[in-house]
C-alpha cells in the first residue's frame, strides 16, 4: 500500500525496509529500546505490519503494529529522523496507520509514549481511562548490557 506526497512515500512494503538503518536508530536514539539487538529488531519486523517512511529510495522514518487483525492493535517504534522532521510525516505516518484498510473495526488501539501526546491525540487518541484495569510486566532494562 505505498502512497506518496512530494518526494515523500510510506509503504508496507518490508523489501523496501533497511533493517541497519531502523536498528541504528532504534539502538541509538530512542529512550525505549536503546541498546537493542539487531536479532531482536529483525524478529520484530518479521512479526509486525511495518511501515516505512521514505524520501525518494531512502528511508527517513518507520512504525510498526503489532496486531491479531480482529480485535487489537498496539502501535510502536514510531520515528522520523530529525533531518526529516517538521514536515508534517509523523502525522501523515500515524494517518496512514490508523487508515489502513486491514486495521479497520478494531475494538482497542494501544501505544505507549513518554512525549507525543499531542501527535496522536489528533487521531482520537486518549489517556486511558480505567488505568486501574491495565497490568504489565516490564523489563525495562533488558538491552542493557551487563558490566
Amino acid at each position: 500500500m505505498p502512497t506518496s506526497k512530494d518526494d515523500y512515500s510510506i509503504s508496507t512494503d518490508k523489501d523496501k525496509l533497511n533493517l541497519d538503518f531502523i536498528h541504528h536508530f532504534l539502538s541509538t536514539q530512542t529512550y525505549w529500546c536503546l541498546n537493542i539487538p539487531f536479532t531482536t529488531v529483525k524478529r520484530s519486523v518479521e512479526n509486525s505490519l511495518c511501515f516505512g517512511v521514505y524520501y525518494s529510495d531512502q528511508q527517513v522514518g518507520f512504525a510498526r503494529i503489532i496486531t491479531d487483525y480482529a480485535t487489537i492493535a498496539y502501535l510502536g517504534d514510531v520515528f522520523i529522523i530529525p533531518e526529516h522532521r517538521g514536515k508534517g510525516l509523523s502525522k501523515r505516518l500515524v494517518g496512514e496507520i490508523m487508515a489502513h484498510p486491514d486495521l479497520q473495526g478494531l475494538r482497542r488501539w494501544m501505544l505507549l509514549t513518554r512525549d507525543a501526546h499531542s501527535l496522536y491525540e489528533r487521531f482520537g487518541w486518549v489517556t486511558v481511562p480505567n488505568p486501574e484495569r491495565f497490568m504489565e510486566v516490564t523489563n525495562p532494562n533488558v538491552y542493557t548490557p551487563l558490566t
